[in-house]
């Protein structure tokens, strides 16, 4: 098992998480994080840091093709582990549908 991050994180990208994973399993791009599912040690402690509730088992139905996104992206981007300010307009982006239009391939800093 593996935790993923899914389309909630888009345009919000809170980094509680990244503090608290014990692997540094978290990889950022322009709008959003991912976690490398091979990396991921499945201690569940970044689930319940995440206000986005972008976090979720890859248990849950209809999670392989977020694994799959996760893994791809967690090889092209890089490596965060430093809390950050999340994107302007966070808190009215948070839990709004679609987002997944929203996203960006590009990679953010890192850190």
């Amino acid at each position: 098992m593996t935790y993923i991050v899914n389309d909630n994180c888009i345009a919000c990208k809170y980094t509680d998480c990244v503090e608290v994973c014990p692997v540094d399993c978290f990889y950022e791009g322009e709008n959003m994080l991912v976690i490398h599912p091979d990396e991921c040690i499945d201690c569940g402690v970044c689930e319940p840091e995440c206000p986005a509730d972008a976090i979720r088992p890859d248990t849950e139905p209809d999670m392989e093709k977020w694994v799959e996104f996760n893994r791809k992206y967690s090889e092209m981007w890089p490596v965060i582990i430093t809390k950050k300010d999340p994107l302007p307009g966070a808190e009215d982006m948070d839990g709004k549908p679609g987002k997944l239009d929203l996203f960006s391939e590009a990679p953010g800093e890192g850190g």
